[in-house]
């Protein structure tokens, strides 16, 4: 008799098992059918690739992979509409005192795609050409939607901005960014349209001995601030050069650009020492002293944070300095990095961003 009590219960739980299997399993199903459900409105729009997308409005929900996504973010008065962040963003606390205690979900290197799923958004923005198509391929099943938008190459940030601003809702506050710094930018064009002299300018990003080749944000802001970039010659938007093909080319001015390795975040920074130690050991690389911008001292280390980007303006006034040192040049970039922070990004100005 017990033995047969024994096998009922058995029984009884296998099927209550099974039944609350099926319950889940429907719910997955429930919410993955109601996640592709058509959204009430859709707008065309055209993203960092040159793509034309259909983007379901209303987004609500955002996971955001870069830090140039999150400043326009920010400046559009979006970031209540952000439910998931980059993991990075926590090595920068002072510039995100709000956003970097959202959930994490990787990188645009490396995404945590369950981490996503789960935070439910209506989208993702991330760069144009990474992550791969497999980001889209992964995350359609769930009806989460990728957007791609750069916002790190001058020519087009203005247009990105009016693109994110329509997509959430936030097209006046869009409007006043981009006409912000399509007024500078203008002001930056007609302060330099009669320069007849460029100087040769070699460009370094944060790994020694990479730069910026055409379709490079850093070769567009060089070209902006009237500088003849020795690596546009190249076929690529990021090579790799050696030493003595810089000394060859003989550059009358080098810029570095300054990531890792500074210790603290260039916001957060209160001494040049970091960015000045950089500087020196460019200027002790073996045979550098051959060339013009070392023997004139005119070697200039800019933090990445200015350097293409939202701030791109920014870093572009600096060059400007540099390369036509001459020139009287208004509004100046101290002044103007102050009004972007202050106005745009909420937060007060502060840090260490070039040095000398």
């Amino acid at each position: 008799m017990n033995s047969k009590r024994c096998d009922l219960f058995s029984w009884r739980n296998a099927i209550f098992a099974i039944c609350i299997g099926a319950l889940f399993r429907g719910a997955f199903v429930s919410a993955a059918a109601n996640a592709q459900l058509p959204k009430a409105e859709t707008i065309r729009i055209e993203d960092s690739t040159g793509a034309s997308v259909t983007v379901g409005l209303p987004v609500k929900r955002l996971v955001v992979l870069t830090s140039d996504a999150l400043e326009i973010v920010r400046a559009l008065g979006a970031s209540d509409l952000v439910v998931g962040v980059y993991s990075d963003i926590e090595k920068n606390p002072l510039f995100w005192p709000v956003l970097k205690d959202k959930p994490k979900v990787g990188s645009w290197k490396e995404i945590n795609f369950e981490r996503v799923v789960e935070l439910r958004p209506d989208a993702v923005l991330c760069y144009a050409q990474r992550p791969g198509r497999e980001l889209e391929d992964k995350l359609g099943a769930f009806g989460i939607q990728v957007i791609r938008l750069d916002f790190f190459k001058p020519g087009r940030l203005a247009r990105e901005v009016e693109t994110l601003g329509r997509i959430t809702g936030r097209e006046k506050r869009a409007g006043e960014i981009a006409a912000w710094y399509l007024r500078h930018l203008d002001h930056q064009r007609a302060l330099l349209k009669n320069i007849a002299e460029r100087p040769a300018v070699y460009i370094e990003g944060d790994s020694n001995y990479h730069t910026a080749g055409p379709g490079s944000g850093g070769n567009d802001m060089c070209l902006q601030a009237s500088g003849d970039n020795i690596a546009a010659e190249l076929s690529i938007p990021y090579p790799e050069v050696t030493p003595e093909w810089v000394v060859t080319r003989n550059p009358d001015v080098i810029v570095k650009i300054a990531n890792r390795g500074l210790g603290d975040p260039c916001y957060a920074m209160t001494k040049a020492a970091p960015l000045e130690k950089i500087r020196d050991s460019i200027m002790a690389r073996p045979a550098w002293h051959h060339t013009g911008a070392v023997k004139r001292g005119r070697v200039h280390v800019i933090a990445n944070e200015i350097w293409t980007g939202p701030r791109a303006i920014i870093g572009t006034c600096y060059l400007v300095r540099w390369f036509s040192p001459d020139l009287s040049t208004e509004p100046d970039p101290e002044a103007l990095h102050r009004e972007y922070l202050e106005n745009f990004q909420g937060i007060r100005y502060q840090g260490v961003y070039v040095y000398p």
